[in-house]
């Protein structure tokens, strides 16, 4: 992991929640290298203990809110709570996107937003 060109980005998330670390590190270079986001950068979660990723979609215009995304493992146990603390360590977004990684390095976003939201018709 340390030879990775991403490494030295996330260094400081990744020795201080090393329980998150993995997720942390596979989520990071999905956006970056495989969904191509532009101005992503790391987030510090102390709520969470955990880091997240802050950029934006390849389809969406400059001036375009960034989208956060939440890394965790499948393994994990997630709760209201922790989701809570999320919103409020990111300073309440409209949604974030939930990454979860397995061990086989695949990736299932869902997103998730505050409240009961509509869906789109």
């Amino acid at each position: 992991m340390e030879a990775h060109p991403s490494y030295p980005v996330l260094a400081s998330l990744l020795a201080k929640y090393p329980r998150a670390a993995g997720a942390l590190f596979q989520t990071y270079n999905d956006i970056l290298f495989s969904q191509q986001w532009t101005d992503v950068q790391p987030l510090d979660l102390p709520a969470c203990s955990r880091g997240a990723v802050k950029g934006r979609k390849p389809a969406s215009n400059s001036d375009a809110e960034p989208s956060c995304v939440v890394p965790c493992s499948m393994a994990e146990t997630m709760s209201i709570s922790w989701l809570q603390d999320a919103f409020r360590d990111l300073e309440n977004p409209k949604e974030i996107f939930l990454a979860i990684t397995t061990e086989d390095a695949s990736i299932v976003y869902y997103k998730i937003s505050q409240g009961i939201v509509k869906p789109p018709v």
